[in-house]
């Protein structure tokens, strides 16, 4: 087996770390990484490699098409495309397995072969819901048709009652888990997403302080999606100098679909003296751009859906001991503003432009305070050892 080093940036790299540095044996199906550009990572190509180890981890990876271009034909062939070469590809796990678990952003689809499998098992299936499905999908793809909506609705209920166990990430997904597959709150746990410890440690980079310095510089790091409303960010950003935020500074840490319209968008605005889109970097690097941060931003649309989700920047945002802005609404909302963040309603560009001008106006001791609170959330609700007991406690035993 090869290894390689740079995996796409999902926490669930971190989980399987915590499960072995905890005496748990694991083995991984997934895909060929392709996230969220759609091109092949460097050292990988459509035939593989197939087989790989990731820290002591066994990798068994499934061939899919690549989301290449982010169209939207090229998205829904990639969402149906890996889970059927890995229902396929079943027969090469070792098996032997007490548990089956699969962390399930979109599609949904995702968990099919891990129900499959887990069934022929005969050993318990938990699902850790990340993107409530069909109500993310429509966030991402403008799918309009009523049977088609009726189709993606049933298939989506489907999925989430067939697995045993179901991990929410905030107390309203848990009651919409529960109202649409009849499980009982003993079957559908809220365990929120931890952040790695290495987002608590600041790294102070001489080259990004000089690049980037004398500014104020507002943080987003993550995917370009039209779920995270990023023009509703950049809109704001633009009213809030012109309200006398001077130096304010957005910096966009990460790629994604949307990246063209944003860029587009920036050009329109003649803002691209103060919008940089950084491009991606590995998990690792991001305390580098928190330390350099005045403010960390995160963002969401205005479907009620997302409300119902706590994004996982939150957490590491937190983390980091800076100030946190959430342009969203619903659970999101909530934790920031119980953390002592500014928040707005998702999607309001003015009510945000008037947030980062109060905050702008803010003494440096005003901001280290509202850091400070921050941290002392994170240390609270979002620590990585005690959150991953709870999940290995929930998959193999039921309990949290």
């Amino acid at each position: 087996m090869t290894q390689h080093f740079w995996p796409e940036n999902f926490r669930i790299n971190d989980i399987v770390d915590g499960f072995l540095q905890d005496g748990i044996a694991v083995d991984v199906l997934c895909g060929l990484p392709n996230y969220p550009k759609g091109e092949w990572f460097p050292g990988y190509s459509g035939k593989g490699p197939m087989e790989e180890t990731y820290h002591g981890a066994r990798v068994f990876r499934c061939r899919e098409i690549p989301r290449k271009g982010n169209t939207s034909v090229n998205i829904f062939l990639n969402y149906v495309s890996w889970p059927w070469y890995a229902w396929r590809g079943l027969g090469r796990l070792p098996g032997d397995y007490d548990a089956v678990f699969c962390f399930n952003t979109s599609p949904v689809l995702m968990c099919w072969p891990a129900i499959r499998y887990a069934k022929r098992q005969g050993v318990p299936f938990t699902n850790y819901v990340l993107d409530i499905w069909p109500e993310n999908l429509y966030s991402v793809l403008n799918i309009q048709n009523p049977l088609l909506r009726r189709i993606a609705q049933g298939v989506s209920d489907a999925l989430y009652r067939r697995a045993d166990r179901l991990i929410a990430m905030s107390e309203p997904l848990q009651k919409r888990l529960m109202e649409r597959t009849g499980k009982g709150a003993e079957q559908v746990a809220v365990i929120p997403q931890y952040c790695e410890d290495f987002y608590a440690e600041p790294r102070h980079d001489p080259e990004l302080e000089q690049r980037f310095g004398n500014r104020f510089n507002l943080v987003f790091t993550g995917t370009f999606t039209p779920a995270q409303s990023l023009e509703t960010v950049i809109r704001a950003v633009k009213a809030a100098r012109e309200a006398g935020a001077e130096t304010l500074h957005l910096l966009l840490v990460g790629d994604g679909m949307s990246r063209n319209a944003l860029e587009q968008l920036v050009r329109k605005l003649d803002a691209g003296a103060y919008v940089t889109f950084y491009g991606s970097v590995p998990a690792t690097e991001i305390p580098k751009f928190t330390a350099l941060a005045d403010a960390l931003m995160v963002s969401l649309s205005d479907s009620p859906d997302l409300g119902l989700t706590v994004p996982a920047k939150v957490a590491s945002y937190m983390a980091a001991g800076k100030p946190v802005l959430a342009s969203m609404d619903g659970a999101g909302s909530a934790a920031v503003a119980e953390a002592g963040g500014l928040t707005s309603p998702a999607c309001d560009a003015e009510a945000l432009a008037g947030n980062l001008t109060a905050l702008y106006r803010m003494s440096a001791r005003q901001r280290a305070e509202m850091g400070r609170r921050a941290r002392d959330y994170y240390l609270a609700h979002y620590r990585r050892s005690e959150l991953l007991r709870k999940l290995e406690r929930f998959i193999l035993d039921g309990t949290v």
